[in-house]
C-alpha cells in the first residue's frame, strides 16, 4: 500500500528533520508498504518554523485548507490511506467526510495508543499557546478523564532541529520535562509534535523512568495500515450519514473552491 504522509511543515526547508523521518518510516511499514512523504507548500510560512501560525486559531485553520487540497491529491493519485502527520490534526473530520480512502490523525492515534499503555497521559509540547488547543483536542476524542495535562518544555523547535546533529542536550531537557510531566499524572508521554516526536523515537527514548514515551510516527503508520487492510479485508469503513459523516458532491465541492479561488492551489504537491 501506498500511504500519503502530510506534514505542518515545509519539508524542503528542514532536510534533516526530513531524512529522519524517511528513515524511521523504513523500519516501520510492513513489506512492500511505502510513505511518501509531503510538506506544506514551499513560501507558506516566513521561516522553516511554523509554530506562530500554528498557535493561532485563525492562521491554523486557514492553513487546513492545503490539507483539505492535498487529500483530494491523495485520493486522486490513487493512494491507499492520507496520513496527518502533526499532533492538531487539522480538518481530520471534514477530510475522512470528503475521502473514500482512510484519513489517520497523528494527535488520535497518538493518544489512542497512549491510553492502552498507561492510564493516564500527558503532552510534552514546545509550542506554549498551542496548549488550550490541545486541551480541547483531548476533550473532543472523549479522553478528558484520561488526560494528565500539557507541559510546555524547554526545547524550542530551534534546538529539536539541532539536535538531530547533536541530541545529548535536548534529550536531557525532554527527560527532565518528562518527569515534570509524570509528576502531574502522566503515565504515557505524548510529543506535541511530530519533530520532537521523531528525534525521540529515533534516538531510543521510548522510556522515562517505566514511563513509555509514544512514537507517534509508529502509532500513525500501523494505525494507517490497519485501516487500509479492515476496509479491504472486513468492510470497515466511515459513517456516511449526518452533519461529520455525509460525503459533500464532488460538483459542489469544485463550486465553492472555484468560489473562492481556494481550486488555484489543487495539484500543488511533488514527493519530497
Amino acid at each position: 500500500m501506498r500511504i500519503w504522509h502530510q506534514s505542518f511543515t515545509v519539508l524542503e526547508d528542514l532536510p534533516p528533520y526530513t531524512e529522519r523521518i524517511r528513515a524511521h518510516a523504513r523500519k516501520l511499514l510492513g513489506a512492500g508498504n511505502e510513505l511518501v512523504l509531503h510538506g506544506q507548500i514551499p513560501g507558506t510560512f516566513p521561516t522553516n518554523y511554523p509554530g506562530n501560525d500554528v498557535s493561532q486559531n485563525l492562521l491554523f485553520h486557514l492553513h487546513g485548507i492545503q490539507w483539505m487540497l492535498a487529500a483530494m491529491q491523495a485520493e486522486e493519485q490513487g493512494y491507499d490511506a492520507y496520513l496527518i502527520c502533526t499532533i492538531p490534526d487539522p480538518m481530520l473530520w471534514e477530510i475522512r467526510g470528503l475521502l473514500d480512502i482512510p484519513t489517520i490523525g497523528y494527535g488520535e492515534s497518538a493518544f489512542q495508543l497512549a491510553c492502552r499503555l498507561g492510564r493516564k497521559f500527558g503532552i510534552l509540547t514546545f509550542i506554549d499557546r498551542i496548549r488550550a488547543y490541545s486541551e480541547d483536542q483531548v476533550a473532543r476524542e472523549g479522553l478528558a478523564s484520561r488526560f494528565a495535562g500539557v507541559y510546555s518544555g524547554r526545547n524550542s523547535f530551534q534546538d529539536i532541529q539541532g539536535g538531530f546533529d547533536k541530541p545529548g542536550p535536548v534529550i536531557d531537557r525532554f527527560r527532565e520535562d518528562a518527569r515534570a510531566l509524570i509528576r502531574q499524572g502522566a503515565d504515557a508521554i505524548v510529543c506535541g509534535g511530530m519533530p520532537l516526536d521523531i528525534l525521540m523515537a529515533t534516538e531510543g527514548v521510548n522510556q522515562v523512568d517505566d514511563v513509555p514515551v509514544i512514537d507517534g510516527l509508529a502509532a500513525s503508520i500501523k494505525t494507517a495500515e490497519m485501516m487500509v487492510e479492515l476496509r479491504a479485508k472486513a468492510g470497515m469503513a466511515p459513517c456516511r450519514r449526518g452533519f461529520y459523516g455525509a460525503r459533500p458532491p464532488r460538483e459542489r465541492l469544485e463550486q465553492v473552491l472555484k468560489f473562492y479561488g481556494i481550486d488555484r492551489l489543487k495539484n500543488s504537491w511533488k514527493d519530497a
